[in-house]
């Protein structure tokens, strides 16, 4: 007994902890908002920052500390938010609409390459949800099918059966792609696959050393995906399709 009203003990103070937390975590956001508008950006910057030191996130955290940044005129760690932004809220447009904004800002404007369109169709449904959103319409589906396989087990009558057993095989299929649909957005929002450059101008290597050939030149701003790691190096691509070596701390994860 004791033992019991102990853990409900601790559960309460664990509940008013989280909350009391939250209550702070709230008027610190409303102060960073408030010197935002008095133009301190500084202030508001550290703030913000201050909210993410206590591994609190949210898209509309990420896109004010962009906004800050940009109005500060740093461009990479703008970018830098505002990817961080539409990871969380992929079909956010104000997001979008600042980071393309941004984006126009910096030295190197790289030509995309053209995507097959299975992968286009594919990235439309990926980015219509978030992680939890996919994964609890994979469980609805999934509980559909099964409610439908039930009747197709439990029918005696054969124009039932096909019906049903057509419906079943169309709710599998579609529980099999949302489940799919949901570990990968769950994989790309806890991953870090992908990075800004922050060097104003470095030079992409073939390889993992110093001395080995020059390949290309990079600017601050510049999106990369990260391909493959060796010691302190990271090896990269950028969207025309060039691959190379930079130094891991030339850049930061988004």
């Amino acid at each position: 007994m004791e033992k019991v009203l102990k853990n409900i003990f601790l559960v309460f103070i664990t509940i008013f902890t989280l909350t009391a937390q939250g209550q702070e975590f709230d008027e610190t956001l409303k102060k960073a908002n408030s010197v935002y508008d008095q133009g301190l950006y500084d202030s508001a910057i550290v703030l913000y920052s201050s909210v993410l030191l206590a591994n609190m996130e949210s898209p509309k955290l990420y896109y004010n500390l962009g906004n800050a940044y940009f109005k500060n005129s740093n461009l990479p760690k703008a970018i830098l938010y505002f990817e961080k932004a539409r990871k969380l809220a992929p079909n956010d447009e104000d997001i979008e609409y600042n980071l393309n904004i941004a984006n126009s800002m910096i030295v190197d404007k790289i030509e995309r390459v053209p995507e097959m369109f299975y992968k286009h169709w594919w990235k439309y449904f990926y980015n219509m949800f978030n992680a939890d959103t996919w994964t609890f319409l994979s469980l609805l589906i999934w509980t559909i099918f099964i409610v439908v396989l039930a009747f197709f087990i439990l029918s005696k009558n054969r124009r039932s059966k096909k019906l049903t057993f057509y419906l079943a095989s169309l709710f599998l299929f579609a529980s099999i792609a949302s489940f799919g649909l949901a570990s990968q957005k769950y994989y790309y929002t806890k991953e870090n696959k992908e990075a800004i450059i922050f060097t104003p101008t470095i030079t992409i290597k073939s390889s993992p050393t110093k001395g080995s050939v020059d390949l290309f030149v990079v600017h601050e701003g510049t999106k990369v995906k990260i391909v493959d790691k060796v010691d302190k190096w990271f090896k990269i691509k950028i969207q025309d399709g060039s691959v190379g070596w930079i130094p891991i701390d030339a850049m930061e994860m988004i």
